[in-house]
């Protein structure tokens, strides 16, 4: 297991992640959604928490205000005054709720994205083997995720301490405020403590992000085989991938072969570079390069041509010229018009064909 770790030396490919997140595995860290949820929280006691319930004290205000109103005896007048009630403190209460539900989702989809595994919705009868739960409950994942809990509590444990233990004289005197002073010190002191929470859970949740994302990446990590196998499944097979483009260029060569009795000059080098030109006055603006090649393609374009009594004519500059700057059946260029004007004028003249 070790070597098969110390050979996965390269980072994974686009398609290795993009397949692993198609399986729901991303990187993600809890600590950050702990964080956000923290600082939602915050929020709520701090700017939410004081509008609900002043809300809440208006509508109850109100409620007694009107009290005379209520039959008790009456079932009708109960159950209206009772779902009215339920209605305007679950709609108040809904406004916080509301607001963490959208911190947790944020937080998740700010981290991967929006990432839908439907499989990960069924149930997974693996997951019920009793084996199974206790390999996971003892392994080296949980007994890490155990420790950090651990530190965790206790580092928040004392910074609590920390925040609360030069108050604890003033919370003594509690008992002698009034209501709406006690509530307002508690809310203060509460935010005291979320504060100081938020903050060093930030800093754990971006620490732990950073780490989450290293074992991710070293969790998929490649043997250079793989990544071989890989890239032939993605791009192909060298090997096959110069087969057919063998193929391809032989099958190019045999249309252009098959091109060269219908053509009206070859122009050699005489040797090394043959061009061959078509060119019909009523149909065509210009002449056009019907073949090319040189060496021994070159070769086979004279034989074929000689064949086939079409004309060769050795021009080595326009030869050379055509073969460079000319691609298969192409017009010649404007700059090579006079050169190849002559050629062809001196191959009508010799058919006894001259272009109107």
């Amino acid at each position: 297991m070790a070597e098969d770790d110390d050979s996965k030396t390269e980072q994974p490919t686009g398609k290795k992640l993009g397949d692993a997140r198609k399986e729901g595995e991303v990187a993600q860290s809890q600590e950050l959604k702990t964080a956000a949820i923290l600082v939602g929280i915050t929020v709520v006691v701090w700017l939410i928490a004081p509008f609900v319930m002043s809300r809440l004290k208006v509508y109850l205000a109100r409620l007694l205000e009107q009290s005379y109103a209520i039959r008790i005896g009456d079932e009708a007048s109960m159950t209206r005054v009772i779902r009215d009630l339920a209605a305007n403190v679950g709609l108040l209460m809904a406004i916080p709720l509301a607001f963490l539900l959208a911190v947790g989702l944020i937080s998740a989809i700010g981290q991967t994205g929006w990432v839908v595994v439907p499989k990960k919705v069924l149930p997974d009868l693996q997951k019920l083997n009793p084996i199974n739960g206790f390999s996971r409950m003892f392994s080296l994942h949980s007994a890490l995720e155990l420790g950090k809990s651990a530190a965790k509590l206790i580092v928040v444990g004392a910074l609590l301490y920390m925040v609360v233990h030069p108050r604890i004289a003033e919370l003594a005197l509690l008992p002698t405020m009034d209501m709406s002073a006690i509530l307002d010190y508690l809310q203060h002191l509460l935010l005291r403590l979320l504060f100081a929470v938020v903050l060093l859970q930030i800093t754990i949740g971006i620490g732990d992000w950073f780490y989450q994302r290293y074992a991710f990446m070293k969790k998929l990590r490649m043997t250079k085989q793989e990544v071989k196998d890989e890239h032939k499944q993605t791009e192909g097979d060298p090997m096959v991938k110069s087969r057919i483009r063998s193929l391809r260029m032989a099958r190019a060569r045999q249309r252009m072969m098959a091109a060269v009795p219908k053509a009206d000059v070859v122009v050699t080098n005489p040797t090394h570079y043959a061009c061959a030109l078509k060119y019909d006055a009523d149909t065509m603006n210009a002449p056009a390069l019907v073949a090319k090649g040189k060496n021994l393609v070159a070769l086979r374009i004279r034989e074929i041509a000689e064949q086939n009594d079409v004309p060769v004519v050795e021009n080595p500059p326009l030869a050379r010229a055509l073969f460079a700057t000319v691609e298969l059946d192409r017009e010649v260029p404007p700059e090579h018009y006079k050169a190849v004007a002559e050629v062809i004028s001196y191959v009508f003249r010799l058919k006894g064909k001259l272009p109107r």
